[in-house]
């Protein structure tokens, strides 16, 4: 028996949630390695794309058994969700989710990324989230 699925085309308001996923290859490699750059960054992207940050963000050296996959991880709450991030000591790569139920502007964040952590190039997701 067949279904009828109606699908519904969504407006940019009825959207859940915005979610900018940054994969960035050959990034600064002292600047990845630096807490206190991460967290300066963190503060900066949360100011730049207007959202409210929920506590300090918190920046730990993680899988200092495996050189290729060593560096920092960030979690910053945000009011309307989190920003997350991994930072590759190695090779210099960065991988940054900004995940939001309240809009927010994709240029301004890459913008703040370019800026801090100057990557060769950036691979870019952007998902609207709708349950």
């Amino acid at each position: 028996m067949k279904k009828n699925i109606k699908l519904e085309r969504l407006t940019m308001s009825e959207y859940w949630g915005y979610h900018l996923i940054l994969d960035c290859k050959g990034c600064d490699k002292e600047k990845v390695s630096s807490k206190d750059v991460i967290v300066n960054f963190t503060k900066s992207l949360v100011s730049k794309i207007d959202m409210v940050a929920f506590g300090e963000p918190t920046v730990e050296h993680f899988a200092t058994h495996n050189p290729n996959a060593a560096g920092y991880s960030l979690v910053q709450l945000i009011e309307t969700s989190s920003i997350t991030g991994h930072f590759v000591d190695s090779n210099g790569d960065a991988y940054i989710d900004i995940f939001s139920c309240k809009p927010f502007s994709e240029e301004d964040a890459k913008s703040i990324v370019a800026t801090f952590f100057s990557p060769e190039k950036v691979n870019t997701t952007f998902l609207k989230r709708q349950a």
